[in-house]
């Protein structure tokens, strides 16, 4: 099994540790504004996946100084030497004020349903600023008109410019259950449309939605990995607390994977996508605090070591 991680792919581009702030940038959906519909995807949590997103009425220059803040724990610190009488004493600073480099990742909601002129300020702001080394936006197939396209192209000569497609899977009975609102082909063109303008594009994937075989997941991811994309996203589906999933679910009328389950799907998922795709997620975590299912996803730690070991024990040439 060749597993070419996140991490990894940005030390090799970027040569350093690089960090996501997640940005909100005060957007909507046409799946909650009332163009497709009004109560948006049925996964959806009340903030459009932007839970862990800094406060939209900052500035995008304060969402990315707040961001730097928050991971600064995150970061190693370094060691410093200082000249005690004829000895050296090394100790480290904890005060010390590291550089460090980021992605501005636009996540909640959909991050190009905007007139042009508004995301141009928006990302030029942020891909102006001297940490950020790549932008990441977070959108859906059908939310990519020419003038949007044209921008992030023209975007992408500055800095890297990174496209996050919700397609979450490619069956259509469950595209309609999750109320999904675009049909398979319209992500083959929005695809087509990205690299052809060589822009990189990362896809999400739902494994576990409701009334999905194993094998109806496995050829989701097939189909992703053989699309032309450069990156994907595993997400364990989450029941979150107040969306129409939970109602669903609190009816009985689907069970959630265990651990076991997902460590093996996605040892089987692994397998079937191409040496050089970078997997930008193996699980998710959603916030804690409205996770109704499963409760085991809550321990992240737990679940990372477990998809470790099982990368590990198979072999990993990256």
């Amino acid at each position: 099994m060749i597993y070419r991680s996140l991490n990894k792919y940005l030390r090799e581009r970027f040569g350093q540790k690089v960090y996501k702030i997640a940005i909100n940038g005060g957007f909507t959906c046409p799946n909650r504004d009332g163009t497709l519909g009004e109560k948006g995807c049925i996964f959806c949590s009340g903030y459009g996946s932007g839970d862990f997103t800094e406060d939209s009425g900052l500035s995008i220059t304060e969402q990315i100084e707040r961001g730097k803040e928050r991971v600064k724990s995150k970061m190693p610190k370094k060691n410093t030497i200082k000249q005690c009488g004829n000895r050296n004493e090394q100790r480290i600073d904890l005060h010390e004020n590291h550089e460090g480099k980021y992605i501005a990742y636009f996540q909640a909601f959909t991050n190009t349903y905007a007139p042009v002129e508004r995301l141009r300020s928006l990302f030029t702001e942020a891909i102006q600023h001297p940490d950020i080394v790549a932008l990441s936006i977070g959108t859906r197939p059908d939310c990519l008109p020419e003038e949007v396209l044209n921008l992030l192209e023209e975007l992408n000569q500055i800095k890297p410019v990174w496209v996050e497609l919700g397609l979450q899977t490619i069956h259509e009975k469950s595209a309609e259950y999750i109320r999904r609102g675009y049909e398979l082909k319209v992500y083959d063109e929005a695809v087509k449309n990205l690299r052809d303008r060589n822009i990189e594009v990362i896809t999400h994937v739902i494994l576990g939605l409701p009334g999905e075989s194993r094998e109806e997941m496995l050829e989701t991811v097939d189909y992703v990995g053989k699309s032309g994309v450069q990156g994907i996203k595993l997400q364990l589906l989450h029941v979150i607390r107040g969306t129409d999933l939970e109602k669903d679910y609190n009816a009985g009328k689907f069970e959630c994977m265990t651990m076991d389950e997902y460590i093996k799907l996605i040892h089987d998922a692994l397998d079937l996508l191409p040496d050089d795709m970078v997997i930008h997620r193996l699980t998710g975590d959603g916030a804690k605090k409205t996770l109704v299912a499963p409760l085991w996803s809550a321990d992240k730690k737990k679940v990372l070591n477990a998809l470790n070991k099982m990368i590990n024990s198979v072999g990993n040439n990256e």
